[in-house]
């Protein structure tokens, strides 16, 4: 059977994008699955300039991947899925996947939606007005109160624990005081970097967390170099103040003894 020839045009899509991928220092693959247009077209629009995020179809970007004739991105095939992006960038990569993780944007519950955190209604006054409202409140063990001619949340509560699914209540009732639980955008699945020449997976960046653990960890350290006597341009205030500490204990119990 003879053999199809594929399309001029895709022929062209594939080239162009195997040019942009040999031409980038870092490639993130991104999921966008369940992610609305309004979104991505958000990310693309806020990191343009840094990076340049195509969607394109699965088989268009494993061609364009064999077309760049590059050994160590082969590594990507296999974690290339049907709902995914590629992000080019001249950039760091690491820089760029905690920027894509910190810039989401709040969304509603849905329904069978599994909460990654505990979902709290806070106390204070609400909107809604007293009626069928008080009931589904109610239903979620919310104490509430009508105060001003409307619902007032006397106690606030945890109504979904992490790793719960949401109910068509608790939906409902987050819908009607404005509460938006979960974030959306786009996930970076995988990175090649490839001034390294290397594909890095499960991305977890959090700067807020890496930020306290460095904080933590220089307390730490800090307090055992004093603990060793360690001298150094942080310490030796400390260990001044110490030894001057102790030269005083040492002239009172002197001064005691030869009373």
């Amino acid at each position: 059977m003879e053999k199809r020839k594929a399309p001029e045009k895709k022929v062209k899509i594939v080239k162009e994008l195997a040019e942009a991928i040999k031409g980038s220092s870092a490639l993130l693959l991104l999921s966008i699955k369940s992610l609305p247009s309004p979104q991505l077209q958000k990310a693309k629009k806020e990191i343009r300039g840094r990076a340049d995020i195509k969607v394109v179809k699965k088989n268009i970007l494993l061609r364009a991947i064999d077309e760049t004739k590059m050994p160590g991105i082969e590594g990507l095939k296999q974690y290339i899925q049907s709902d995914c992006a590629l992000a080019l960038s001249k950039e760091d990569a690491f820089g760029l996947a905690g920027w894509l993780s910190e810039n989401k944007s709040p969304v509603s519950a849905k329904e069978g939606q599994i909460a990654e955190e505990d979902i709290k209604v806070e106390a204070g006054p609400t909107e809604l007005m007293p009626g069928p409202a008080i009931s589904e409140l109610g239903a979620l063990g919310l104490k509430v109160s009508v105060e001003e001619g409307k619902i007032a949340i006397r106690e606030g509560k945890v109504v979904v624990k992490k790793g719960d699914k949401v109910s068509a209540g608790a939906a409902s009732v987050f819908q009607k005081l404005d509460i938006k639980p979960f974030m959306v955008g786009v996930n970076v699945m995988v990175i090649y970097d490839a001034k390294a020449d290397k594909i890095y997976k499960d991305i977890k960046i959090d700067r807020k967390k890496a930020l306290a653990d460095l904080v933590l960890s220089q307390a730490k350290a800090l307090g055992f170099a004093i603990g060793i006597a360690y001298p150094s341009k942080n310490t030796i205030g400390f260990l001044l103040a110490k030894a001057n500490a102790h030269l005083n204990a040492l002239n009172k119990l002197a001064t005691k003894t030869q009373a």
